[in-house]
């Protein structure tokens, strides 16, 4: 879908994305604020934030509960949702656009007007112990909060945020809403049908009841190698592992596209370098590759699950393929069709109004960033091998990493796939 994009920037502070798609029936609305668990006050009320976000849709100055302020919001199939990371807590909704004016205003009653009470609080420390509690039982879920305390990033992992959900009082939300909750904090992506109605939707904003406030800053840890570490649980069959990569600096766009195919290259298919070879000796179900950028610095990610006996000739494959990019021995014919692929994706990539928002929203939350939508084509065609053996060597030469993993054996299995691609990082 053809569209456009304007950056505004308003009187009280706010920024945001207008993303203008003529042809849309839909519309999404997205905010922003640097107010996750990262800027809880103190560790011991770490789930503050979780708790705010749960608490999004409750009670307000105009709905006395979250179950009336929930059927005048769906009434006619509108979705809303909140969700908080480590950094962000984000509220979002798409609706029809016959009413996209009317969930706008609701929108802004939630995140401006919340009256917290202690009824609603109680319901969702429960939810909130539940969902985490459901976590534990997830290996994947397990393994990410203990990695990043690992590498050096001061978070909790899921066992200690269960601790502090009962610590959390009213005032500790109604602060920390008060604290977060400004208009310079916030950020907006507003996506659909907007020819019109731009400077209503800036009005709307412009008004909203919040106070100035500040952008807060992104925490920078110093991030840095770890021993291999196993998280051992009982109950699990296989291993749950991931091979994670630090590099302290952000990537450009042109970096970002390099390990983006490379990825591709690697574990994106059935016929790739690492999950394809798995695949076809029956190593393991699957392997993916994930590379990440912020503020500070940079991730690439290795992850699967495997079963013992299979383990060490699946990272006999993983270090092989690593060695040979590391070395620059990436084909010709490899790149072409990573770009075949890329262009077809690009294209399938903005067919709805929330793939549109998708493309802009995560760069532009995490750093003010716009993305270009425009250039992309020219990108994937000037990608060339040497640019992603050179990112990828980047991250090896950093080293600063750590091989992890979930895992009912004990240590030595994983010490022995850790000594499998310990080589890639020596420098010589």
């Amino acid at each position: 879908m053809k569209h456009t994009v304007e950056e505004v920037r308003l009187k009280n502070g706010a920024r945001g994305l207008l993303i203008d798609v003529p042809d849309a029936t839909t519309m999404s609305i997205q905010f922003q604020f640097r107010a996750g668990s990262r800027y809880a006050k103190s560790k011991d009320i770490e789930q503050v934030a979780h708790l705010m976000e749960h608490l999004a849709f409750g009670a307000n100055s105009r709905y006395r509960s979250e179950q009336e302020f929930e059927f005048d919001f769906t009434k006619n199939g509108a979705d809303r949702n909140a969700y908080t990371s480590d950094l962000s807590m984000v509220y979002e909704a798409s609706c029809a656009d016959f009413e996209w004016d009317r969930i706008l205003d609701l929108q802004m009653l939630s995140i401006c007007q919340p009256r917290f009470n202690n009824k609603e609080l109680d319901a969702e420390k429960g939810n909130v112990r539940s969902e985490l509690t459901n976590y534990l039982n997830d290996y994947g879920h397990i393994l990410i909060p203990r990695v990043q305390q690992l590498l050096g990033e001061d978070v909790l992992t899921h066992r200690q945020s269960l601790g502090t959900i009962a610590n959390v009082s009213l005032a500790d939300i109604r602060e920390h809403h008060r604290r977060t909750h400004t208009t310079d904090n916030m950020r907006f992506v507003i996506t659909g049908k907007l020819s019109g109605r731009k400077s209503q939707i800036r009005r709307v904003i412009d008004d909203m009841e919040l106070p100035r406030g500040e952008r807060f800053s992104v925490p920078n840890d110093n991030l840095h190698k770890a021993h291999p570490t196993i998280i051992r649980r009982k109950s699990a069959t296989n291993l749950t592992f991931g091979l994670f990569m630090i590099l302290n600096r952000e990537l450009s766009e042109q970096e970002m596209s390099a390990m983006r195919y490379l990825n591709h290259i690697l574990t994106g298919t059935t016929h790739s370098r690492i999950f394809g070879s798995a695949r076809q000796k029956g190593l393991a179900y699957n392997v993916s590759s994930y590379t990440g950028t912020g503020s500070y610095n940079s991730s690439w990610d290795i992850t699967g699950q495997v079963n013992h006996e299979s383990s060490e000739k699946l990272f006999n494959i993983i270090a092989r393929e690593l060695k040979y990019v590391i070395d620059g021995n990436i084909r010709q014919d490899e790149v072409d069709a990573a770009k075949s692929f890329a262009l077809g994706r690009y294209q399938m990539g903005a067919q709805t109004v929330s793939q549109i928002s998708n493309f802009y929203n995560g760069r532009y939350f995490d750093n003010d960033y716009v993305r270009d939508y425009d250039k992309v084509p020219e990108m994937i065609k000037s990608l060339t091998a040497e640019r992603m053996i050179e990112v990828a060597r980047s991250f090896f030469d950093e080293d600063a990493w750590v091989l992890a993993a979930v895992s009912s054996h004990d240590k030595q299995e994983i010490v022995d796939l850790h000594a499998k691609v310990e080589d890639l990082f020596k420098k010589e």
